[in-house]
């Protein structure tokens, strides 16, 4: 949403005033997940002239176009990632340099993974000069249930953390704000020690399929959905009421949101893995921004 100011002039006199008002223009934003073994990639374009409901009066619910690849890679999704997003520029006949925002799925997830995905949004937005829209995965998985059932207004994601733990979170939808609110924030328990909503949830994410019935809030959920997972296409949406939010970080503070206190960093040594991460992804980054640019 753009504020542009711009002069009217009223039907009962010739008073011409300057007022400021709404306009729509297109936004476009790169999502990127590389935090379980696929790697994600969504481009999301919406608002334009054209577009799919650029006449739409609510910002809120406009429906953005969409190009994604999800792919199966393991523990390499890194050699996968810069040329997916390649391809998805090319196949929306964008250019790198329309991006508005980078959004990354920050975790909890895959120390590996979430790594990489930091490192290149941080590395592409350094040279486009735009911010970072860093989205928990739990949050994710929440949207996905969403997106899959609309009806899905409380959710309870819980992902298999490995080492018999389990990420997980509590979300409700508010109709009002068009948006999430955490009712729980993203926690690292046994799990039997999740605490449980307080009225009928879905239960997200891949923990009920990793622990059954040691799981009690498989017992207690109103819906299961195990393929609600993260990946680019939950971050990218939330991502957009984030960026039209005004919820957006500088590329220089983009970093992963770990949870498991195991992996807990001081300041200098995320400062150091920042630094070491942003100079192993900058040759490629630089390379397709280099050609994003043409």
């Amino acid at each position: 949403m753009l504020l542009q100011t711009t002069p009217v002039r009223f039907a009962s006199g010739n008073t011409e005033r300057r007022i400021t008002i709404a306009v729509m223009t297109r936004i476009v934003l790169l999502a990127l997940d590389t935090s379980t073994e696929f790697c994600s990639v969504a481009l999301l374009s919406v608002g334009s002239d054209g577009e799919a409901g650029a006449s739409c009066a609510d910002p809120a619910v406009v429906a953005p176009r969409v190009w994604t690849r999800h792919e199966a890679t393991g523990a390499v999704s890194s050699t996968r990632l810069l040329p997916a997003i390649r391809e998805l520029f090319d196949e929306a006949g964008l250019a790198l340099s329309d991006c508005d925002a980078i959004a990354f799925g920050a975790g909890p997830g895959s120390f590996t993974g979430l790594r990489t995905a930091t490192g290149v949004a941080q590395g592409l937005a350094f040279g486009l000069d735009i911010p970072v829209v860093p989205v928990g995965t739990l949050l994710a998985c929440a949207e996905s249930a969403r997106l899959r059932d609309p009806s899905a207004s409380r959710v309870l994601a819980a992902l298999d953390a490995r080492m018999d733990e389990v990420y997980w979170a509590d979300y409700a939808w508010d109709d009002a704000r068009h948006d999430w609110r955490t009712v729980h924030p993203a926690s690292l328990d046994a799990p039997g020690n999740m605490t449980l909503p307080d009225a009928p949830f879905t239960l997200a994410g891949n923990a009920a399929a990793a622990f059954g019935e040691r799981l009690l809030a498989a017992s207690r959920a109103r819906v299961i959905d195990s393929e609600a997972v993260p990946n680019a296409m939950p971050v990218a949406m939330v991502a957009l009421r984030a960026f039209r939010a005004g919820r957006t970080v500088p590329a220089d503070q983009a970093a992963p949101e770990y949870i498991r206190d195991k992996v807990a960093q001081t300041t200098a040594e995320r400062m150091a893995a920042k630094a070491a991460q942003a100079a192993a992804h900058a040759p490629a980054a630089q390379t397709l921004l280099r050609e994003g640019g043409q």
